[in-house]
């Protein structure tokens, strides 16, 4: 046992878990240690060194016992006493030890107090009352400054035996709730002992008022953290004779005293925070009420976050009878919030709320609001209590714990899916106790330096590679907390309409209905059907699904219309359920099942899209295949489905079927972000001149076989307004022209009339019922509009355009693009029309005066009646038209000379003309704004509702679901409508400036 290592060491001490073993050995030498071990010689073998390895930190105890004894030292009456107690191996060594190896803190403090050792080495439980009676019995007669201080120190001297049990428990994750509610006394007594300073300094008006102070969050919850946040409301009544205002007045008084001598910092330290943010209007509204006036702002005025805080109010200190007669006015509101007509949209937004102002650093360390943290065990509690609280009174506890089991036993949630989540809460809530005890500092952050995470496994229970160990421990809880957040809320409500397990919980149908409806599901009888049908008998099939949609549940509530999301998985799910791929493809690649529950419960468009065609389920299960395929590539795919059929109509719905899955592939891409719009623009109009060109082709070879010979023309489709530009949507129709140029020799009449006949099969062929989203083919800007002939050879057009062309027609043209058809007579009419859209030395003033009369005419005449003129996308103030008209005009009257501008993209001609300074930058980046946000907003509303939008939403799920494709968080729709009419304003005072006064 005399054994020494390297530089003299004890092999033993070495071999112990010391960080330092040789500055250990010195320390273990010191005089002040001296009387606790026997024999010098032998150090190693007093058991002291053994006992002090037992810790989580032994080296910070071994320091921390060295400077209490030299504190204890400088009392004879108090060394004796020490010395004998922590002299041998027991009870009080192994509770001081335990202080002094977790927290560095209460050591600091045992050396500023060493006389408070004994409320650690006789540590004992105490009840609330006692609590009290210690704290306000030490302040009670004192000077308010001294009180002050007294109160800080008898707190902690409470502190340390609340510590000292817990760091000793054999299973410190099975006394937490003692533990914590320990705390929550002790905070309780603390408040009651900071309102009687508060009277004495307020003298004898205090009387005049009747205080209480009620308990919120964790310290209501009797669930409260070493140190932690206390959250409070209070409430005051006037005592016998009082004007209601007077009272309220001196309980301000008090209630602020209080406030301040809990929260301020002195030479003896810090309680902690009061925090009153909880109480009607917040941090606005008045510091204390009475028990009407909170009524009066609960029935009229409060959301349903307020009443799930209400639901661990709990009156702690002041006045007992207002305390207790504001929670029995406040509880009956509690159980009836999940009827209120909000309930839905304010769940939602406490959901996104659990994870929502975490700074990026610091997510991956959150054990409270990080994923898979106790926010979230405590978010699903909470609102499990307010869904089946209402009708089952032995689920209405604050306490987690206790909530999590009354859920269980009332069947609720899972037995082993609660005891699993329990153990995790105790692991996190332990995990955070340890961390803070460290230097008693408020924070929810695992460690990353090496040593802390060596102390917190220890502290675990963890001595082989413990940094290691409790990471691992940490996040698998993680893992089983996200986990079970999922099954908690959705696996049961299959129970209602599925063969589980006796193990598994049972809800029944009300239940079910009851918590679909606060998920978000407006018909939940039918979602409960489509449950049933999905889940329904033994097979693989239904066993496979009954894996999936507790998960998939979850998914689709996250979005705007789940019962939407729900059903469309059932219609695609009865059509591909008995193939070998598609439940193999959910159930082992989790994006594509997540990927599919969103994209049905976001959008209409892509659902409906998928339901004619559910074999493109299998793009989702492939990043690749949500990138939007290139136009030669849809070109070619396009040309070989129509060349396979015989028929003119069966080769266009083959390519039709190509455009429809494309059509999912783009939305997908566009749902999940991953294009711009300009792309987005892009990959439609490519879709759509893909879809031209092969119509065409079609359209030529069936008119070749049907008169045995060559076409006797050449027929082009050019491209105008969106599809022109390249700027096309969801909604956008085909605005094109034809052009058609006789072959050499031929007959210029039997020419027209061929071209004629092909346009119109055109035309016919893409208006059929098909399997996409009929392609609507506009041609009303050619010559003379609708009275004009559909098509025109090139000859005409030449001598339109050289006699009787209108400016609006030059305007028209800027845009115009050929998308199909015969690539040289592209080239020719392109030449043609240069000097109309491109006129040389610009336009005259009669012109300008022209195009600016138009524009007022189209406004006063175009607009929808009932449409609002600051709402509408394309014709209202600030719209697409406002845009579209300033950019026209300034390359009408510059683009000769500035080829810069001749695009026909809108947002490529406006950034075009800012360079050139022909429009001021800061108008530039208005109209480009409002041209994009409304361009986005009519894209969004097509996705959601499947059909075409024209104005900002005003039904408050259709705002809802198009700010959340915009990817803002949900409920935002009208922040999103705000925003609109925002930039809208801006655009058209651009509009004004640059259109008319330019």
């Amino acid at each position: 046992m005399n054994a020494r290592g390297p530089g003299s060491i004890p092999v033993a001490i070495a071999r112990l878990g010391f960080d330092d073993p040789a500055r250990a050995y010195v320390l273990l030498q010191e005089p002040a240690v001296a009387d606790l071990i026997r024999s010098r010689e032998h150090i190693e073998d007093q058991g002291l060194a053994e006992a002090l390895a037992s810790v989580p930190d032994p080296d910070g105890a071994l320091l921390g016992l060295v400077r209490f004894m030299e504190s204890a030292g400088r009392d004879p009456g108090l060394l004796g006493p020490v010395t004998e107690a922590l002299a041998s191996p027991g009870r009080p060594r192994d509770l001081l030890l335990a202080v002094l190896g977790s927290s560095a803190a209460l050591g600091d403090h045992l050396c500023a107090h060493p006389h408070h050792w004994t409320a650690v080495t006789r540590a004992e439980p105490l009840t609330v009352d006692e609590r009290v009676r210690r704290l306000v019995d030490a302040v009670s007669g004192l000077p308010d400054a001294t009180a002050v201080d007294v109160l800080r120190t008898a707190y902690r001297e409470q502190l340390l035996g609340i510590a000292a049990l817990d760091l000793t428990s054999p299973d410190p994750l099975a006394t937490l709730p003692d533990t914590a509610a320990a705390l929550a006394d002790l905070a309780q007594a603390a408040l009651e002992a900071a309102l009687a300073i508060a009277r004495s300094e307020v003298g004898p008006d205090a009387g005049r008022t009747r205080l209480a102070v009620v308990a919120m969050g964790k310290t209501g919850g009797r669930e409260l953290n070493y140190i932690s946040d206390v959250d409070v409301i209070f409430v005051a009544e006037p005592a016998d004779g009082v004007d209601e205002a007077e009272s309220t007045a001196v309980a301000t008084d008090l209630a602020t005293r209080l406030m301040r001598i809990c929260s301020a910092s002195t030479a003896t330290g810090a309680l902690w925070q009061v925090d009153p943010a909880l109480r009607p209007e917040g941090k606005n509204g008045p510091l204390v009420r009475t028990v009407a006036s909170h009524l009066s702002y609960y029935e009229r005025w409060a959301k349903t976050w307020e009443f799930q805080a209400l639901l661990k109010a709990r009156p702690v200190a002041g006045d007992t009878e207002v305390g207790r007669a504001y929670c029995e006015a406040v509880q009956p509101m509690v159980w009836q919030a999940s009827t209120r007509e909000n309930f839905v949209d304010d769940v939602q937004a406490m959901r996104r709320r659990v994870e929502q102002h975490i700074p990026s650093a610091e997510a991956g360390r959150q054990l409270k609001l990080g994923a898979g943290g106790l926010r979230d065990v405590e978010f699903s509690v909470q609102l499990l209590q307010l869904v089946h609280g209402r009708a089952d009174e032995t689920l209405r506890t604050g306490t987690t714990l206790d909530g999590l089991a009354a859920l269980s036993a009332g069947g609720y949630v899972g037995r082993e899916d609660a005891a699993t989540l329990a153990t995790a809460y105790r692991l996190l809530r332990t995990l955070e106790h340890r961390i803070q005890l460290f230097r008693l500092r408020r924070t929810h952050l695992m460690p990353t330096a090496d040593r802390d995470l060596r102390r917190l496994g220890r502290a675990l229970g963890h001595r082989s590679s413990p940094a290691e160990a409790v990471v691992t421990q940490w996040r698998a809880q993680q893992r089983d907390v996200r986990r079970l957040h999922e099954r908690i809320f959705y696996h049961p409500l299959l129970s209602a309409v599925a063969r589980l397990s006796d193990s598994d919980v049972r809800l029944t149908p009300e239940a079910a209905r009851e918590r679909l409806s606060a998920l978000g599901f407006r018909d939940p009888r039918g979602a409960l059907r489509h449950l049933e049908a999905l889940t329904e008998g033994i097979s693989r099939r239904a066993a496979i699904q009954r894996q999936l949609l507790p998960v998939m549940l979850g998914w689709f509530a996250d979005e705007a219309d789940p019962d939407a999301g729900l059903l469309a998985f059932r219609r695609i799910s009865d059509e591909l359920g008995s193939t070998h791929w598609y439940l193999r493809l959910l159930r082992d690649e989790g994006s594509a099942a997540e990927r599919l529950a969103h994209t049905l419960a976001r959008s209409r468009f892509a659902a409906d899209l998928l339901e004619q065609a559910p074999e493109c389920v299998q793009f989702l299960g492939d990043a690749s295949g949500l990138q939007p395929r290139e136009r030669e590539d849809v070109l070619r795919r396009m040309r070989s489905a129509a060349g396979r059929k015989d028929d003119a109509e069966s080769a266009v719905l083959a390519a039709r079927t190509i455009r429809r899955s494309e059509l999912f592939r783009v939305a997908v891409a566009d749902l999940t972000g991953a294009l711009t719009l300009d792309a987005l623009g892009a990959a439609m109009t490519d879709l759509t001149a893909a879809l031209l060109e092969v119509t065409l082709e079609v359209c030529l070879r069936d008119l070749e076989q049907r008169t045995g010979g060559p076409a006797l023309t050449r027929v082009l489709v050019v491209g105008m307004g969106r599809l022109g530009g390249g700027e096309q949507g969801y909604g956008s129709d085909a605005d094109v022209l034809f052009v058609h140029e006789p072959l050499e020799g031929a007959d210029e009449g039997e020419a027209q009339a061929q071209a004629l006949e092909v346009v119109k099969e055109l035309i016919r062929l893409l208006g059929l019922r098909g399997p996409d989203p009929n392609l609507d083919v506009d041609a009303t800007l050619r010559p003379e509009g609708k009275s004009g002939p559909l098509v025109r050879s090139l000859g005409s057009y030449r001598e339109y355009y050289s006699r009787w062309s209108l400016v609006w027609e030059a305007q028209a043209l800027l845009r115009a693009t050929p998308v199909a058809g015969d690539a040289g007579l592209a080239d020719r009419f392109l030449e043609l029309v240069a000097p109309l859209r491109w006129p040389a030395g610009g336009l005259d003033a009669g012109q300008v005066r022209e195009i600016r009369t138009l524009k007022a005419r189209m406004e006063a005449e175009r607009l929808p009646r009932g449409a609002d003129r600051k709402t509408h996308f394309k014709l209202g103030h600030g719209g697409l038209s406002d845009v579209e008209w300033v950019v026209q005009l300034v390359q009408l009257r510059h683009a000769h000379a500035h080829p810069e501008l001749r695009t026909p993209s809108t947002m490529e001609a406006l950034a075009a003309a800012e360079r050139l300074g022909l429009v001021d930058a800061g108008h530039a980046a208005d109209l480009a704004a409002a041209w994009r946000l409304a361009s986005s907003m009519r894209n969004a509303g097509v996705l959601f509702r499947a059909k075409a939008l024209d104005s900002v939403p005003t039904d408050p799920r259709d705002a809802d679901g198009i700010a959340r494709i915009l990817g803002l968080p949900g409920g935002s729709g009208q922040e999103l409508a705000e925003r609109y009419r925002r930039v809208a304003r801006r655009a058209r005072a651009a509009h004004e400036v640059e259109f008319y006064d330019a």
